[in-house]
């Protein structure tokens, strides 16, 4: 059964009534191919959502699955606010189970009902159990980026201390995780999407991570507690199925800690603001590049008075080059004499070498947390700048980016004092190469970021200098 919404295209088997592909339109495969749409969850990585109902009077037993029936193989949404696909199956004491998926446009978000009358003698006891079923490969269509950090591809889950406790593959294999809570949700990760589940009734449900034995196959889900229904009765059961992107928002308000799947690591407290004011300008300039220069310039004038102390200390040491020259041929290979004397020197002057250091690494925490807001964000996947950048989750196809890049980082450091030891000059000299080789692979996004932030700092020295010399 093919249900097509305006933002999904979900494929359902009627054995067992799982879904067996979620392809999203709004996000194409690739952007030489914008009528193709991106397949989250992929019959190529044995990528399944799996429900049903299991206990003494379930549905759903060991090797045995429900078959189905539906009205039509194909459903489509159109201009209707809400679209609601039901399966039925009837038991062999009567029992009539229906279950009905609820999609609503514009929504990634998947309502999942069974509602069961049972027509037995008995009471009918049963529970709901979800899973979504993956290998351990990374996804088919993912972006090789060698030089780049690699996103993180596993399960995730609320745990009783933690709003987001990662499930990764190589625990799993070790070790099936179990753990019964009242609030929570169970969710598969990778780059920019994600697909969960999520209970309708908070209260003691058991979510479960484990590996099928002999097999390259992951199950993350969950189970319900127990549900009786007496005989005539009619009662429903239910949970919600998300598979899309990774909109923090959206997923912040399915369950407490699912947005936590955007995942800015140990520095995410810093990276939701960035990210924050990143979509602030964004909705003003309705350019994701200009946004990012946009968040560039506010974040480096934030820093500014850190900048401006570590630029006077490159300043004042750079002064004092000719005699430190001077000292190192007085002293010749005397390493210990030349040390005491550049100390002495430095006393003498009120120099500090490590002035110019101190401000940059307070700085990095806020460098290390942008780099994760451009990382992880979603928006920025196939989002054009100007001219030859067409997508800046990707590399710049002529590498013009990374050149200007090392460019700017060359000029910054001619700007900068010589360190005194040779050995030192000449890894210092040769970094801009380096830093333009790893650069060339990087998302231009991230490119764009440094350049912006280089030309910032030398357009901030030059001008420290400046009041420096006036001052003088």
């Amino acid at each position: 059964v093919t249900i097509t919404t305006d933002v999904l295209v979900v494929k359902i088997d009627t054995l067992g009534g799982d879904i067996v592909s979620v392809a999203l339109p709004k996000f194409p495969e690739k952007l030489e191919t914008p009528n193709i749409p991106y397949v989250l969850v992929d019959p190529k990585n044995s990528y399944v959502a799996q429900s049903g109902l299991i206990g003494p009077s379930g549905t759903d037993k060991q090797g045995f699955r429900p078959a189905f029936t539906a009205e039509s193989t194909s459903f489509e949404m159109n201009d209707a606010p809400e679209l609601t696909v039901t399966l039925t199956t009837i038991q062999e004491n009567g029992s009539r189970i229906l279950k009905s998926y609820h999609f609503k446009k514009g929504d990634y978000l998947v309502d999942v009902d069974y509602q069961i009358t049972n027509s037995g003698s008995d009471s009918w006891k049963g529970a709901l159990f979800t899973q979504i079923k993956r290998d351990g490969q990374s996804p088919v269509s993912a972006s090789d980026n060698l030089m780049g950090m690699q996103p993180y591809v596993g399960g995730a889950t609320r745990s009783d201390d933690e709003f987001y406790r990662k499930l990764e593959f190589d625990d799993i294999e070790e070790e099936a995780y179990k753990l019964t809570i009242d609030e929570g949700y169970i969710a598969m990760v990778q780059h920019y999407f994600v697909s969960a589940w999520v209970p309708r009734e908070a209260i003691g449900n058991t979510y479960r991570g484990r590996k099928l034995a002999d097999q390259d196959v992951y199950l993350f889900g969950f189970t319900t507690p127990t549900l009786t229904i007496a005989p005539g009765e009619t009662k429903s059961i239910g949970a919600s199925f998300y598979a899309g992107p990774k909109d923090q928002y959206r997923l912040e308000e399915i369950a407490t800690g699912l947005e936590l799947t955007v995942d800015y690591g140990f520095l995410w407290w810093l990276a939701q603001p960035l990210f924050f004011m990143l979509t602030g300008i964004h909705s003003f300039v309705g350019n994701w590049g200009l946004a990012i220069i946009g968040l560039t310039i506010i974040v480096k004038s934030c820093l500014y008075p850190l900048s401006a102390a570590s630029f006077r200390s490159m300043a004042k040491m750079r002064k004092l080059q000719p005699e430190m020259v001077r000292l190192k041929e007085r002293f010749g290979d005397d390493r210990q004499q030349f040390s005491q004397a550049m100390m002495e020197l430095y006393k003498k002057e009120g120099a500090n070498p490590l002035g110019g250091c101190l401000p940059i690494l307070l700085q990095m925490p806020v460098f290390l947390a942008l780099y994760w807001t451009l990382m992880e964000s979603v928006e920025l996947r196939q989002a054009p700048f100007f001219l030859w950048i067409y997508d800046l989750s990707a590399m710049d196809p002529y590498f013009i980016l990374p050149i200007l890049m090392g460019i700017s980082m060359f000029l910054t450091q001619r700007m900068q004092p010589e360190p005194p030891d040779p050995i030192q000059a000449k890894v210092f000299k040769f970094m801009p190469i380096m830093f333009t080789f790893f650069f060339l692979w990087f998302p231009s996004g991230l490119v764009l970021y440094w350049l912006v932030n280089n030309i910032l700092s030398i357009l901030q020295q030059v001008y420290v200098t400046r009041q420096l010399e006036k001052a003088t």
